[in-house]
């Protein structure tokens, strides 16, 4: 069938519309003339595409691009062999300006849809090197029957061997086809399941963090380590887990298997030098770490900042210069110790959840080691996972009172829906910022800064 495609959506399929009166049928609860919703990968807005239905659900379909009939102008051949068989990208087939602004417009549009909230001043994009760009990568490993080294496929969880990264830094790719000379030359033990590469920030260091089945030999898992390291002196260290047995949900660190050279690297910014361990949280768009922060940070200053889901630290350090008290929360145990390391002399860190945490300064005001803070935070940071904040921890961060919250986002959906409780108990946003830290794929980072109305 031909469809015409309306737009793009979050996850980065097109939205088109099956024919009102086509076989496949219009919902009774759907709008006279506009048939289901169909969603499309690999496609842009307003072009007409020759499709195949792939899957029916009582209120939605998705389809296969076939071949597009009349392609947008902003439509580019993706130069990665992988494109749409890797679950990695989605947007290799579009103009890089173009990505930026379909991002903008998925942003704009949450944030209307779901938190009511007609921006009355343009998003601020802050556009990345379109390539080459992460500092860290993990790959999936497959020892047997052949080695395979790569990523998932597109909605599968079936291995696709891929030997270079266009988005990955070049140290990186240098990792990856060492991996496949390891794995070729049958080096790579049995339980290695996969390989996460990071690198420094001038792409001279990698650190390895490789996850390894429950089976897998200390012994046979080191003398690995050993010689991948020789064989690419620039990999700093190794660190090599052992996955948790089924069902233990007890929180902690991850247990170590191996550990060979360094278990950190220093990441150095223009702020500060940052100590990251394997397994701890950071940034990975090499290129826009210190524009993240200059957004985030930027004309704050006052007594006391909250940093909440605070990693290792990345705000906090850059907001001890201007504020007189720092305090950083994190529940991670790795990450944690990174934060206290990492931590200025005026800051301090609270290994908790934020909800933990919100819910003690809810009830006797804001925490740290010497107890209970004597004023209001006068910044609020948070940086939550893709989950967001939820309503509870979004109604107590409105609790607290701060009268300024800068809030950095993975996912639009969750912002918004994360916002109108925040909203609601005052608050206005000032700023939005689109910083685009995952070119060629749909993922998309934003800063809104919001203050509080005076009472």
């Amino acid at each position: 069938m031909l469809l015409t495609i309306e737009k793009l959506i979050y996850g980065g399929d097109g939205l088109a519309r099956l024919p009102a009166d086509s076989p496949s049928g219009s919902p009774n609860d759907e709008a006279p003339g506009r048939g289901k919703a169909v969603f499309v990968p690999f496609v842009l807005a307003a072009e007409k595409i020759e499709a195949s239905l792939t899957e029916q659900k009582p209120g939605f379909a998705r389809a296969q691009a076939n071949s597009i009939v009349d392609p947008s102008p902003h439509r580019v051949p993706p130069p990665c062999s992988h494109f749409t068989r890797c679950g990695g990208c989605h947007y290799q087939h579009a103009t890089y300006e173009h990505q930026i602004e379909i991002k903008k417009e998925i942003l704009r549009e949450s944030l209307r849809r779901t938190a009511k909230l007609d921006l009355p001043f343009d998003i601020e994009v802050h556009p990345s090197p379109p390539w080459n760009y992460r500092n860290r990568s993990r790959l999936q490993v497959r020892v047997t029957p052949t080695f395979t080294a790569g990523y998932f496929k597109l909605s599968s969880h079936d291995l696709l061997a891929v030997e270079e990264c266009p988005i990955s830094s070049p140290l990186i790719n240098r990792g990856i086809a060492a991996l496949w000379r390891s794995g070729r030359a049958a080096k790579v033990p049995a339980g290695v399941r996969e390989v996460e590469f990071f690198a420094n920030a001038d792409d001279t260091q990698l650190l390895l963090d490789v996850g390894c089945a429950r089976e897998a030999r200390r012994a046979a898992v080191r003398a690995w380590a050993e010689d991948f390291r020789a064989d690419l002196p620039e990999i700093a260290g190794v660190v090599a887990f052992r996955e948790p047995n089924p069902g233990d949900r007890k929180a902690g660190a991850q247990e170590v298997l191996v550990a060979v050279g360094a278990s950190h690297l220093t990441y150095q910014t223009q702020r500060a030098a940052y100590r990251v361990s394997a397994g701890s949280f950071f940034q990975t768009n090499r290129h826009l770490t210190d524009e993240l922060v200059k957004i985030v940070t930027a004309g704050q200053s006052g007594k006391l900042a909250l940093d909440l889901y605070a990693g290792a630290g990345l705000f906090s350090t850059a907001l001890a210069c201007d504020f007189h008290h720092v305090v950083s929360v994190e529940t991670s145990q790795t990450s944690t110790g990174d934060l206290a390391y990492n931590q200025s002399s005026n800051g301090e860190t609270v290994q908790a959840t934020t909800e933990q945490y919100l819910a003690r300064a809810g009830n006797s005001g804001p925490v740290g080691k010497g107890g209970v803070l004597p004023q209001i935070p006068d910044l609020a940071v948070v940086d939550p996972p893709r989950s967001g904040l939820g309503e509870r921890v979004a109604r107590l961060l409105a609790t607290l009172g701060a009268p300024r919250v800068a809030y950095v986002s993975c996912d639009p959906a969750t912002l918004a829906r994360d916002l109108v409780p925040l909203l609601a108990a005052g608050y206005r946003v000032e700023q939005v910022h689109l910083v685009d830290l995952f070119p060629q794929t749909y993922h998309l980072e934003s800063v809104v800064h919001l203050v509080r109305h005076a009472v």
